[in-house]
């Protein structure tokens, strides 16, 4: 009978139990990344009356008797299901969506701790801490290589409060255009001027490696292209008579095959009607021929193209040319003009820094001289130098195309740039402007001459104005440059056996014998769940659960001490007996 009465106050402890852990479990539904836990009933040993025994001969067997005594909350289990995820206006809040936890040490990496709770925030030394004043661990930026090692031993996260970047000159700019290889151009500029001698400038004066352009491949003052074909020109008679063929020729055998041996034909053939007559081509791009210095004759011009056995007409180069025709005494003011002649033309610039994080505006121009090939010329402001030959501010190159239009080659490769402002001199910078016989980079296609990207990998000094965690959770920095990278990255942890984990308060779990080993590695990777920024993982509490559990629990208190009052009734029947 005495069996019954302690049954009944096991099953009351049992459910005492029950029902402390489901009340912390409802006291913990708005904190922060709790994990509830689940009381686990068991039996007590039983007292055998009677064991079993096998069937003999024509008796069957029997079942042991026993008599169970009682209950007990052999154990509690947390349940590590998933949180849901609650938005927050705070970026320093994080939450984990998956396995894992966020590795926490209250001793500067001698020990560690782990919890889900993301509610991290800067303390004024700079260090990343949870709400216990925690440390959170992970890999910090290294400041020679710009990275963060997440392979190193992890350390204490800490970003100095004013934190700044210094400049970082520029190593490289990369270029992807087209330049457009079609018969009609949008971007074109007027020709090189030509003087007098036969010397071609470009538009400042400068002399050195200038190139007056193919005619064949130049356009008139519509961005169409001539075109010219082997054997095409026209005939120019002065006014004596003679007729003067300016064939061209696009390998140089014949009369012409550049603007500046156009230029050097007509005035050759010019002289011998006035000799004081002077050609040039102006800054407008246009040949003009001026009769206005006395001593000369007077000129009569006709322009007619040139009729040849499988030679057809070139009608825009003839319209061009015509614009001369007419006549010219030789008197003052006397002078006339040929349309335009025009080159493709294209340009992109871009602000490069020297080590000091002042700007420089590195502008690169390119300019159509043949089918397959562009100047190409490169530029930076005064008192800026990227040569030593005048003028200094400028490097000459080229820049050449496949048939099907990939790139072939270009150079120069880098220049050597000196700011002269105090900065550090002779920085290299690297052109990337594609791989040869690849799509790459630079390209010249039949469509319209266009940049499609340039950058460049310097940045002038800046000061730390944001931070935000992205999935993999790396702190990334946003400075007043307009530069971001990544500063930290938080670290993670997986075990084996997550309810092997002992619980401490404050949200922080610790490591057991039966947790296994902390598996530390990045978010995201090997099992470990990703973290979502501005966000924390709420408690996963199930009220709707819990509040039912709580019936349970009262039913099952309630019938316990039925078994209790139940036992003293017989007790007292059985003591009656002896009155």
């Amino acid at each position: 009978m005495l069996k019954s009465l302690f049954s009944g106050v096991s099953g009351l402890q049992s459910h005492q139990v029950a029902m402390d852990v489901e009340s912390n479990n409802i006291a913990n539904v708005n904190t922060v990344g709790f994990k509830y836990s689940r009381a686990n009933f068991s039996d007590l040993l039983a007292q055998t009356n009677a064991i079993a025994t096998a069937p003999q001969g024509q008796l069957g067997g029997k079942n042991p008797v026993q008599i169970g005594l009682g209950s007990t909350a052999s154990s509690t289990t947390r349940i590590f299901s998933q949180g849901s995820i609650q938005n927050s206006d705070k970026n320093t809040d994080v939450a984990i969506q998956g396995d894992g936890f966020f590795i926490i040490s209250p001793d500067a990496g001698t020990t560690y701790k782990y919890t889900r709770a993301g509610d991290f925030k800067f303390d004024a030394s700079g260090n990343f801490v949870d709400n216990n004043g925690f440390i959170a661990q992970g890999w910090l930026r290294d400041p020679v290589t710009g990275k963060v090692d997440s392979t190193a031993p992890i350390e204490n996260i800490n970003i100095p409060p004013g934190l700044t970047t210094p400049a970082q000159p520029t190593t490289e700019v990369v270029l992807k255009a087209n330049l457009n290889s079609g018969p009609l151009v949008e971007s074109y500029s007027r020709a090189y001027p030509i003087d007098a001698t036969g010397v071609v400038s470009d538009y400042n004066g400068n002399t050195t490696g200038v190139n007056s352009g193919d005619v064949g491949f130049m356009f008139n003052s519509n961005g169409e292209a001539f075109s010219l074909q082997s054997g095409q020109g026209v005939t120019i008679d002065y006014g004596d008579g003679t007729i003067y063929n300016y064939e061209y020729q696009p390998d140089g055998t014949g009369d012409f095959q550049t603007l500046k041996q156009l230029r050097d034909k007509i005035q050759a053939d010019v002289v011998n009607v006035s000799s004081t007559a002077t050609v040039i081509v102006d800054d407008k791009g246009k040949i003009k021929i001026d009769n206005s210095v006395a001593g000369g004759g007077a000129l009569n011009i006709t322009v007619e193209p040139i009729t040849a056995t499988g030679v057809t007409e070139n009608a825009r180069f003839l319209t061009t040319m015509s614009a001369l025709e007419g006549s010219l005494p030789n008197v003052t003011g006397a002078v006339a003009f040929s349309q335009d002649f025009n080159a493709a033309t294209h340009s992109s610039s871009i602000d490069i820094f020297d080590s000091l994080g002042t700007k420089h505006t590195l502008r690169t121009e390119f300019r159509k001289v043949s089918a397959s090939k562009w100047d190409m010329r490169i530029t930076v402001p005064e008192p800026a130098t990227i040569s030593t030959a005048a003028p200094t501010n400028q490097v000459n190159g080229s820049i050449t195309f496949n048939t099907d239009g990939s790139l072939s080659t270009y150079d120069p490769t880098s220049v050597s740039f000196t700011g002269n402002n105090g900065s550090a001199p002779n920085q290299t910078v690297n052109l990337s402007f594609g791989t040869p016989n690849k799509f790459d980079g630079m390209t010249s296609f039949d469509s319209k001459s266009a940049t499609s990207g340039i950058s460049q990998d310097g940045y002038t000094g800046g000061d730390l104005v944001g931070i935000r965690i992205d999935q993999s959770g790396t702190l990334i920095g946003s400075f007043s440059n307009g530069r971001s990278f990544g500063l930290a990255q938080i670290a993670m942890a997986k075990f084996t056996n997550n309810e092997g984990l002992a619980t401490e308060g404050g949200n922080v779990y610790n490591q057991t014998a039966n947790s296994g080993d902390p598996i530390i590695g990045t978010a995201a990777t090997a099992g470990r769940g990703f973290i979502q920024s501005s966000a924390l993982e709420a408690s996963n509490v199930d009220l709707s659960r819990a509040l039912t559990e709580l019936i349970i629990i009262q039913r099952g208190f309630q019938a316990n001490g039925k078994t209790i009052t139940t036992s003293d009734q017989l007790l007292q029947t059985l003591i009656g007996l002896k009155q």
